[in-house]
């Protein structure tokens, strides 16, 4: 007799089951993102202006090109005026011997319409890197053979230390949600002395570029936030999709943002697989 009421009452749970589907809020008008980078190596410099779409929207990024954009040295006042490039549709320096130095902060300025938005970052310090090694390792738990790369190096700062790691293997930037190699100080840094190995199995023959960037606080939280977003599956346990807290603010017209803007310096080494004989 149990064992029926177990079955009746396991029958009218999932009969009292129901799909709701939650509308997301859409944004009557499109809002501007600005992506900024400003750094000691001038590749790097960049600046994109694009319009928001929608959570579900997945079209084409519509790009905006008559922006007035330029970097204001807050220090020396020397402004850097930026112009739009095709070929990467954002925004580079008019000059590429215009790069970040450290100890300086500077104020980015972008000027759009009736529109004007504008940021500030401190260049600081970059990290020691001692060495970049690689090993075979057999199959481990979670993870599979291949050459592992270790990242030997010191970060000798009590402050300000955010940081991420970009992988780019053969020509290709590693950029899942599970790429944004984000770390701090909440546990240390020691890791770092000791060999930080990077969780990527390479190839015999594979070209891998290494970037290190130390980032101020707001644009490493911003990118801690997107990748929570990235991981949010939208099921009943996750909360409610929304943006990542900007650090640009708006000087006139629209009270709406979205992006960041990244005053850092960059490390990078270029590590090329080869078998262990050689």
């Amino acid at each position: 007799m149990k064992k029926i009421s177990i079955v009746l009452l396991a029958s009218l749970a999932f009969s009292c089951q129901e799909e709701v589907e939650l509308p997301l809020r859409s944004a009557d008008s499109r809002i501007p993102v600005i992506e900024a980078t400003w750094s000691d190596r001038p590749f790097y410099n960049e600046v994109k202006v694009t319009l928001s779409q929608n959570y579900f929207d997945g079209g084409a990024v519509d790009v905006i090109r008559d922006a007035q954009v330029y970097v204001l040295n807050s220090g020396t006042k020397e402004t850097i005026p930026f112009s739009f490039d095709p070929q990467s549709s954002s925004y580079r320096p008019a000059s590429p011997s215009h790069v970040a130095q450290i100890g300086e902060m500077y104020q980015l300025f972008v000027k759009w319409e009736e529109n004007e938005y504008t940021a500030a970052g401190e260049m600081l310090e970059p990290p020691i890197v001692d060495s970049v090694t690689y090993e075979y390792q057999p199959e481990r738990l979670f993870r599979d053979e291949g050459y592992y790369i270790k990242v030997y190096g010191k970060i000798p700062f009590e402050d300000d230390n955010y940081y991420r790691i970009r992988v780019i293997q053969n020509d290709t930037l590693k950029n899942d949600r599970e790429d944004y190699l984000l770390f701090d100080d909440t546990f240390g840094l020691t890791i770092f002395e000791k060999g930080l190995e990077l969780g990527y199995d390479f190839e015999v023959g594979d070209q891998v570029r290494l970037e290190l960037y130390r980032l101020n606080k707001e644009p490493y939280d911003y990118l801690v936030q997107l990748v929570n977003l990235l991981y949010s599956d939208g099921g009943l346990f996750s909360p409610p999709p929304q943006n990542p807290d900007t650090n640009i603010s708006v000087l006139a017209g629209s009270t709406d943002v979205l992006g960041y803007f990244s005053v850092t310096p960059i490390l990078t080494s270029i590590v090329i697989i080869e078998p262990e004989d050689n």
